[in-house]
């Protein structure tokens, strides 16, 4: 038999397990601005039947579930030549190759994003408190932003390949 501290114990756990669900479902339904607290629109929406033809399982895991490919997973770590990476949900254009580095973490790392393409949050998931980086069109997950990256900026845009296209060219 639970004494009552047991239980009241047990009872605290699953109701933070219950406001942490609410937090990502209300998360994954819509994210507030932080600044205003209202819900993110972005240009490129579909329902998620539609996402799901239009991306790979991996890619739709990644983009729109938040996930997180593995590390030395992508080809796109090992991508060296002069292009453009972009969104694989909308295709809109996020990263030059000029601003890529090698991190040596195992995802493409870039220390700026190209002008108006991605669009930070706060990611509190998994006990941390990080800067989630997601594309401005469509809102889909790319990875985290952190603050170890080189000169000029001093950030590290740490990117899941799967989340991104790349396309080669003279920039």
């Amino acid at each position: 038999m639970k004494s009552r501290r047991g239980f009241l114990l047990s009872g605290g756990g699953a109701l933070a397990a219950l406001a942490a669900l609410a937090h990502w479902r209300a998360f994954a339904a819509g994210a507030p601005d932080a600044a205003s607290g209202v819900p993110e629109r972005f240009e490129v929406t579909h329902p998620d039947a539609q996402w799901r033809e239009l991306l790979t399982p991996a890619q739709y895991h990644v983009l729109r579930e938040e996930g997180t490919e593995r590390p030395f997973s992508s080809p796109l770590n090992d991508e060296h030549r002069s292009g453009v990476f972009a969104c694989a949900g909308c295709k809109l254009e996020l990263f030059s190759s000029q601003t890529k580095f090698d991190s040596h973490t195992g995802w493409p790392s870039f220390w700026a994003p190209l002008d108006h393409a991605v669009a930070t949050r706060e990611d509190a998931s998994w006990g941390m408190l990080r800067t989630e980086v997601h594309c401005r069109r469509c809102g889909g997950h790319l990875g985290h932003v952190f603050d170890d990256g080189p000169k000029p900026t001093g950030l590290r845009y740490c990117m899941n390949g799967l989340a991104m296209t790349f396309t080669p060219r003279a920039v």
